[in-house]
Formats: C-alpha cells, sequence, structure tokens
C-alpha cells in the first residue's frame, strides 16, 4: 500500500487489536500525510463551523438569520477540515488538474463527522452543480464526489445557469450576486446540500432558498472544508 498523496510505502502498525481488521482496511493515506489534514475540533459557530473562541453564533451568521431572503432557509452547515496549505495543495491537485482519486483522501474524515453531526437524519444528497462548462473541464463535479462518499441518495435537483467562477470574486461580489442556479424538480423531506468549501456561505443559501420553494422540510449543508 502507498499514500495517495506523497506515494511513501504504508506499513500499518500491527496489534493484537487490529490483527483481524488490517488487512481490510483500505489504508490510502499515510500518518504524516493524515496528521496535516486538520479537522475542525474545539469552539465553532453551531451555524457555519468557522473556528472561534467559542460556541457562540458568528457576526456573517447573524446576518444570515436576519436576511429578507435567505432568513431561516438554511438551518446550519457543517464542515469537516479548515482550509490549511496542505488542503489548498490537495484541492489544487484534486480539483483543478483533475486526480479523482484523490476524493478518497477525505472518506473517513467525511464519513466521521457525518455520522456525528447527521446519523440520524437520513437526508437526500444534492450536491452544488457546475456548469457544463466547468464540468467538461474538470472531469467531474467535486460536490458529486464528496456525496458519492456516503451511502445515501443523491438528487441533482438543482441546474447552474451563470458560468462565473466565484473563486475569483471579492467576499462582496459573492454576497451580491444573483441566483446561480434554478431548481430542476422538487426534493421532498429533510435535504442535505453537498459542497467542497464554505466561504462566504452565498452559494449554498441560495441553494437552501430555491429548494426550500420547492417543498423541502428542512435543509442543511455539509461542506469538505471551512475556509
Amino acid at each position: 500500500m502507498h499514500c495517495l498523496w506523497c506515494h511513501n510505502e504504508i506499513i500499518p502498525e500491527i496489534t493484537w487489536r487490529n490483527f483481524l481488521n488490517i488487512f481490510g482496511e483500505n489504508i490510502v493515506i499515510c500518518d504524516s500525510c493524515k496528521q496535516k489534514l486538520t479537522c475542525i475540533v474545539g469552539p465553532a459557530c453551531p451555524r457555519c463551523s468557522r473556528s472561534s473562541k467559542n460556541e457562540l453564533l458568528c457576526g456573517d451568521c447573524k446576518q444570515w438569520s436576519t436576511h429578507p431572503t435567505f432568513a431561516g432557509v438554511l438551518s446550519k452547515n457543517v464542515s469537516v477540515f479548515s482550509y490549511s496549505p496542505f488542503m489548498k495543495e490537495i484541492m489544487n491537485k484534486w480539483k483543478y488538474r483533475g486526480d479523482y482519486v484523490l476524493v478518497n483522501l477525505f472518506k473517513a474524515g467525511v464519513q466521521k463527522r457525518f455520522k456525528e453531526d447527521f446519523g440520524k437524519l437520513n437526508p437526500t444528497l444534492v450536491p452544488i452543480p457546475l456548469s457544463a462548462t466547468r464540468q467538461q473541464e474538470r472531469g467531474f463535479n467535486q460536490a458529486e464526489a464528496i456525496a458519492q462518499l456516503l451511502d445515501l441518495p443523491i438528487d441533482d435537483a438543482l441546474t447552474r445557469v451563470t458560468n462565473e467562477k466565484q473563486a475569483k470574486k471579492s467576499r462582496q461580489q459573492r454576497l451580491q450576486s444573483n441566483n446561480p442556479f434554478q431548481l430542476k424538480n422538487e426534493v421532498q423531506g429533510p435535504i442535505l446540500v453537498i459542497d467542497d468549501l464554505y466561504t462566504t456561505g452565498a452559494t449554498l443559501h441560495w441553494a437552501a432558498y430555491l429548494l426550500k420553494r420547492g417543498g423541502a422540510t428542512t435543509i442543511d449543508s455539509f461542506t469538505l472544508i471551512r475556509s
């Protein structure tokens, strides 16, 4: 076995405790690289997972909660990892250079955090869509790849109607942008919107707004990274 990132050989430590499971376990990341993936732990905003010195609602979420359009559409966001320099390296290779298999680096962390926060919910997963142009450039939709790590129904209920790159927009431009999505079909019951990165929250709130209008009862979001 070799690490998907650094390609060093992985030699698992075999103890009596893990002897029966070690050979059936698909280990894809070495301990050194795993330690560089910074999971979000400790105090954080209960609405968006932004790390903080306490567990109080952050300033951004206070604004979302009173926004005339978005108040109440998105219950909360849960993110797995922080946007460390190491994570940026991985994202550049995975997301922008089409190295799809790297999604498996996140599998254990994604499944663990999902079970902790949404394990009893049994939601339908709705990945944030890419434009047709962007999907063709990258070869896959990173949000859908994350959703596929979870054994739950996936509904491509949204379609993207703009081709603008969010990464090149300033925070203010993102917050002032028009809805980049259209609703393809209604999805009933609890919904979990999936995306790779939570930055300002604008993308997820626009998605939740449409899904709420389409009949969803509760809408949360689950993102790989909180920047």
